[in-house]
């Protein structure tokens, strides 16, 4: 942890740039849009059922934009890339406060979910994996505390300024938030992040045989499901983590002190994450990752009082808290760093529509009358079969040239 500490000191200005953009993605997460779902549906009158189908639709559609855009990253300058995107997300939420008709709506939750969600992790993750080689998991590690950040701080001030105001106005105020943020980044160097960019744009020629070349490779069969089950359990999970709570009779005031549980436990093991990729390598610490999270299921499963709900939060901490660093680390040491931009853009598709297909089923079980036992109990036989996938990784040899 010494290392890490003198690794951040002499690092910090290219980290926290990593740092604000994970940060800033939290515009575009589900924990944040879950706020506004009650008031939404009421304004325009439709059900939160309705909603969660309209959020899925839009998330899958973002994911299927973020394979033609994913790959700027290895060939346009990061302030480019980054600007862009960060008016793009602004523009969507100011959007979202704005619209009067469903069909605006729909174009803000795109763009929140592909800008933010998607492009803005996106960015972050590519650009530190490729600067980074050593010290990669450190790198990657503290700019996911920036997820862990928003978790502990955005909603409690959303809440209250929805509670102030009403949330289009939250909305509107989170755009003008990220505008101003453009005025930083105005002044900000990043040039040392331009001399791994790649010469000359792909064409879409080239990206579809890239992609369908990764598809079709062991690599992608062994490393996607693992990626697939977090973003789906986890988004599901938290997407109805209320009406859980409902059904089993806990106090929300309770759960909710343990979620800020979850919070902090995730940015404990983002930290630590970082430091045993370093040590042990991405490839042996992907076998063992999701391994806390499949446990707290189990937890939530089959203890009825809450301290199952208080368990499988921390367990979830754990694993969603080495994920990112591990995530992005792996693909750099599978496959290199030279498209790393563009790989790391198929397997964010895959991710964000896990993210959409989770509070989908997830939602139809519920609505379908199953007890949240069996719902519990389905996903952890799901993940106790991505951990048996994720040992085939053994059998994987690591790319020759990572920087």
């Amino acid at each position: 942890m010494r290392d890490f500490i003198f690794f951040i000191k002499g690092n910090f200005r290219k980290l926290s740039f990593g740092w604000m953009l994970t940060f800033l993605s939290s515009f575009g997460q589900t924990y944040l849009i879950s706020l506004y779902v009650t008031e939404i549906s009421a304004e325009f009158a439709i059900t939160e059922g309705n909603f969660g189908a309209i959020y899925a639709i839009c998330t899958v559609a973002a994911s299927f934009i973020m394979l033609t855009v994913g790959h700027t990253v290895d060939h346009i300058s990061v302030k480019k890339v980054t600007t862009f995107t960060v008016l793009c997300l602004a523009f969507s939420s100011i959007l979202m406060g704005l619209s009067y008709h469903i069909a605006f709506i729909f174009i803000g939750l795109i763009g929140l979910r592909l800008t933010g969600q998607g492009m803005l992790s996106h960015i972050s993750m590519t650009i530190l994996s490729k600067f980074y080689d050593e010290n990669r998991g450190k790198a990657i590690s503290f700019s996911t505390l920036g997820f862990s950040s928003g978790e502990i701080v955005l909603p409690l001030l959303l809440t209250l300024f929805i509670g102030w105001f009403n949330w289009r106005w939250a909305m509107i105020g989170s755009g003008i938030l990220l505008i101003l943020y453009l005025i930083r980044l105005y002044f900000t160097d990043l040039t040392h992040f331009n001399k791994q960019l790649s010469k000359g744009r792909p064409s879409s020629l080239s990206l579809i045989k890239d992609f369908g070349s990764i598809v079709n490779d062991k690599r992608f069969l062994i490393l996607m499901p693992t990626s697939f089950a977090i973003s789906f359990t986890v988004t599901a999970v938290i997407f109805y983590q209320y009406v859980f709570v409902d059904l089993k009779g806990w106090s929300p005031q309770l759960y909710a002190a343990f979620f800020t549980g979850y919070a902090v436990t995730r940015l404990l093991f983002s930290l630590a994450g970082g430091v045993w990729v370093d040590k042990f390598s991405a490839k042996k610490m992907f076998r063992f990752y999701l391994i806390p999270l499949t446990l707290g299921l189990l937890a939530f499963a089959l203890i009825n009082s809450i301290t199952g709900a208080l368990i499988f939060l921390l367990l979830m901490g754990v694993t969603v808290g080495m994920s990112g660093t591990i995530k992005s680390s792996i693909l750099a040491e599978v496959y290199g760093i030279e498209k790393l931009g563009a790989i790391r853009s198929l397997f964010t598709m895959f991710m964000v529509v896990s993210t959409a297909l989770g509070p989908l089923i997830v939602g139809l079980m519920i609505d379908s009358g199953y007890s949240i036992k069996t719902i519990m109990l389905s996903l952890f036989g799901f993940l106790v079969v991505c951990v048996l996938n994720a040992q085939r990784i053994k059998g994987i040899q690591t790319s020759g040239v990572t920087r």
